[in-house]
């Protein structure tokens, strides 16, 4: 094992998969002579050219489509955004181009693309430059969305979405950019679709994803204290999601409290919530709880913005309200 940053491994990913596949480049606002916003494309210009690390205009709509137009043709870009809130001017080429060539076509064309960059909150950016847009993109049949919390599955997620033949969106945080943790040294690929078990227990299951899962680490840290034991499951993946690793955890405890930073209307939690009662229903007892962020834009000001955020202090209320402690 090595010690990387996240931003680190994510330009190894890239990096390892442009040097085994040639039709691979990356290409957004950046990327190139300025080594990526948050430095997550750094000496890539220098190894792989001009050609392949390619700097764009301030046009999303417009490299978006040059981006699908050659995944169509044989070529498997990586399109960074520099946030996913720029993602929206370029949205139509993600929702009604890539998600939708494979069976507009009957299957004549696919379109193997990543769409990666940061998403959600990250202080004291405003309210147009602090969304999270998982459940937007994870609504669109044709789309993996794909949201990893760490260094090591940053990675292999990575590798693996740019082999995929379908698009993946890649969802990161500009928080977790500098984050560190131990990545295997040889080649490996994490598998899309697949969520972990980051910590066994038996008393309630927390679901989360994303940089906001580190408050569900912290609540669970809390609550042993007072014997509480927490199961937490990193989903990685929100489409397609894995709902068995859920199910068999709310089995075990027959609890479960599901940790998002979202708004709280017709979110990933939501569906969870459905899932669950809808399949798992005489296991449960107690109700399925799910903690979001404020159902406001998100404020400007630290105070306020701390109060909108979910914390580890949410999820501890949340986890002994369906123990009934």
């Amino acid at each position: 094992m090595k010690t990387l940053q996240f931003r680190e491994a994510i330009c190894e990913a890239m990096s390892e998969e442009m040097r085994r596949d040639e039709s691979i480049y990356l290409m957004g606002e950046e990327v190139a002579e300025y080594n990526g916003a948050y430095k997550a494309s750094k000496g890539m210009l220098d190894e792989f050219g001009a050609d392949r690390v390619i700097d764009t205009p301030i046009a999303e709509l417009g490299f978006g489509g040059v981006g699908v137009g050659s995944a169509m043709n044989g070529n498997r870009p990586i399109i960074e955004f520099m946030t996913f809130n720029f993602s929206l001017v370029g949205i139509d080429q993600i929702i009604n181009n890539a998600a939708k060539i494979r069976q507009m076509s009957g299957g004549q064309f696919n379109c193997p693309i990543v769409f990666r960059g940061p998403t959600a909150s990250a202080g004291q950016l405003g309210a147009t430059h602090s969304q999270a847009f998982e459940n937007w993109f994870a609504n669109c049949p044709g789309l993996k969305v794909v949201v990893p919390s760490n260094p090591k599955d940053a990675k292999g997620l990575l590798k693996a979405a740019i082999r995929d033949d379908d698009p993946v969106i890649f969802m990161e945080s500009e928080q977790m950019y500098g984050d560190k943790g131990e990545v295997p040294e040889g080649e490996y690929t994490i598998p899309i679709g697949v969520a972990e078990v980051i910590k066994e227990g038996t008393d309630v299951t927390i679901v989360s994803f994303g940089k906001i899962i580190k408050e569900a680490m912290k609540a669970a840290d809390t609550l042993a204290k007072d014997n509480i034991s927490c199961e937490i499951i990193d989903l990685r993946t929100v489409r397609p999601l894995d709902l068995e690793t859920i199910y068999t955890s709310v089995k075990k405890t027959n609890r479960l409290v599901i940790l998002e930073e979202a708004w709280p209307l017709a979110n990933i939690a939501s569906e969870i919530t459905y899932q669950v009662q809808a399949n798992l229903f005489d296991h449960l007892d107690a109700p399925v709880l799910k903690i979001n962020t404020a159902d406001t834009p998100t404020p400007y000001s630290p105070v306020l913005f701390e109060e909108w955020l979910p914390s580890s202090e949410d999820v501890v209320f949340a986890v002994k309200k369906v123990l009934y402690k």
